[in-house]
């Protein structure tokens, strides 16, 4: 089989195990789209006095969609090998003729493939429901930008995968830091000052202002936020290096 066959029979791998697991497919896709409803239904159709005069739903729709994005392929991701490392099925792949890059591929083609699934639900729902606006022509901003970030948090995800002792452990590890950035990012309010300074060192908020910018309609000037893009690749650099510097196939030795 050649090495492009070998992928792409893995992506089809790793969506049957994903979709097989009902429940956290129902919640990878219902937490974003609950948090949406309710900020959007509450907030939406107010103008925001940060955003200069834009209503809220034109920020909710970008910075909800981010956080679903990290959750399915930063959270996933993480939880997913530890489990596997935890219960043996690493270690076993790892035994085959199966190249490590192909698992890795497979894995981040899976999450990609779910993120663009994510995307286009959160945004049919916004346009259809709130009447959010979104030109075709600033829709390839938008899916670059995904694409970027959903690569990166890959990466950063396998290399936080090798930080978690054990399976029970993982959901405490992972959720307490998560939501915690999610919060400071400017997920369910924009936030501005110091506490945006701080924030824009880590991979959310660039990813939120990036998607955002599409989606304002005050914008002028380039739709493309690369200053935005660039500390999201500087992130997935990072954590791939992490990832092939610390990866684990077996479970630590107790």
């Amino acid at each position: 089989m050649s090495d492009l066959g070998l992928l792409v029979r893995l992506i089809g791998y790793e969506q049957k195990i994903y979709w097989r697991n009902a429940a956290s497919a129902f919640f990878t896709f219902g937490f974003p789209l609950a948090f949406f409803f309710i900020f959007a239904t509450i907030f939406g159709s107010r103008p925001n006095g940060d955003l200069g005069g834009v209503k809220s739903i034109q920020y909710y729709t970008p910075s909800i969609l981010g956080y679903a994005i990290m959750s399915a392929c930063f959270v996933n991701i993480a939880l997913m090998l530890a489990t596997r490392r935890e219960n043996g099925i690493l270690k076993r792949l790892r035994g085959t003729p199966l190249p490590a890059w192909a698992l890795v591929g497979g894995i981040f083609g899976s999450s990609i493939i779910v993120s663009g699934l994510l995307t286009g639900v959160s945004l049919g729902f916004a346009r259809i429901v709130y009447g959010v606006s979104l030109p075709a022509a600033h829709l390839p901003p938008v899916l670059v930008t995904i694409l970027f970030a959903a690569l990166a948090f890959c990466a950063m995800g396998v290399a936080v995968s090798a930080l978690i002792p054990n399976a029970e452990a993982g959901p405490a590890i992972i959720n307490l830091p998560f939501f915690i950035l999610v919060f400071l990012s400017g997920t369910y309010f924009p936030v501005t000052g110091n506490l945006a300074r701080v924030s824009g060192w880590f991979p959310l908020r660039p990813f939120i202002q990036a998607l955002y910018r599409p989606f304002n309609p005050h914008a002028t000037g380039s739709l493309w936020s690369w200053g935005d893009l660039r500390i999201i690749l500087v992130w997935g650099v990072v954590g791939a290096a992490l990832a092939v510097r610390w990866f684990r196939w077996q479970p630590p030795r107790r």
